[in-house]
This record gives structure tokens, sequence and C-alpha cells, in this order.
């Protein structure tokens, strides 16, 4: 049974990635998953273990441990240099035991960057883990994601600090 609502679903905001023949891999990502936010970076031997190990170290704290690449596949739809490429990966849990540490997730995602495709699809399976019954409220129960604030709490605090922040019409400010 699966219950995933909005807040529970990983949004992967931004990714980056360097690589190259003389130097380390390196990836960093920004997730989202209803108010809360979880930044990080890895080295990795390329730039898709790069990326795929900065989820893993973003999401340490959601998923209790780091998930288990089972199977990773690059399947061109066509011909030529703008062909898209789909990938598929399959992921399991960390190993933490129970229905926690069981059972194998499929991702999949399509694009014509096969790097963007392979980090899409890999969030895609985890969203698959999350969604399981014995995964729900985990994104919000994690320890190391930093909730975002609203506009209004944003304003609110720049207010405390300034009390002329809270009156900012930004809208004006375009006017002059």
């Amino acid at each position: 049974m699966t219950v995933q609502g909005p807040a529970d679903t990983l949004q992967l905001r931004r990714w980056t990635v360097t690589s190259g023949s003389n130097v380390q891999s390196r990836g960093a990502v920004v997730i989202r998953a209803g108010d809360r936010q979880w930044e990080a970076s890895a080295e990795g031997n390329g730039p898709i273990d790069a990326l795929f190990g900065a989820v893993d170290r973003a999401l340490a704290g959601v998923l209790d441990g780091h998930p288990r690449l089972v199977a990773y596949d690059i399947h061109a739809l066509s011909e030529g240099t703008g062909a898209e490429g789909r990938v598929t990966v399959r992921v399991a849990p960390p190993d933490v035991g129970g229905q926690r540490g069981s059972g194998e997730y499929p991702g999949e995602a399509t694009s014509t960057n096969i790097v963007a495709a392979s980090i899409e699809a890999y969030i895609d399976a985890l969203n698959a883990l999350l969604a399981e019954s014995h995964w729900e409220g985990a994104t919000e129960a994690a320890p190391d994601g930093r909730r975002l604030e609203s506009r209004d709490e944003a304003r609110a605090r720049r207010a405390q600090l300034d009390e002329e922040a809270g009156r900012i019409d930004t809208t004006d400010w375009f006017n002059r």
C-alpha cells in the first residue's frame, strides 16, 4: 500500500557535476520534500556516481543510511547525437532490517542528457521506496533536513531584525 503525498515526494531542485580526465568527479544536489530541504556534495568514480553519492549523503537522515543501487541501465531510444536515452535503475533500501530494509524499487527517466536522466531516475526510485506505508513521514522526521521558511515567516524574521523590513513593497522598488 502506498501513501505518499506531496510532503513526502522528493523533488530534485538543482544538481551540478564536474568531471574530467584529470580531476575527481564531484556532484552536488539540492532536494526538497514539502517544506524540508537537503543539500550535499560527494566525489565519485564519474559524474553519475558522484551525483548518486551526493543524493545518498543528502538523504542519509531520511533513509537511515544509504540506499543500495541494484541495477542501472541506459537504453538509446533512437539514433544520432540528439537521441534520447532511457535510464532505468533499481534500488534497495539501506540494510536496516525489518520492512524498511527489504524490497527493490524501480525508477526511470528519459532525456537527451543521460546524466540528467540518471539522477532523475534515481530520485524516481527513491520516491517509489518512500511511497511504501512503512516509510510514511520519513521526510518530516529526518533530523538533518533544513525547514524552509514561508514568505510570511521570512518577512517576520527580517522585521525582527529591522522594523522597516516588514514594510518593504518590492513592486514599489520596480516602479522607481
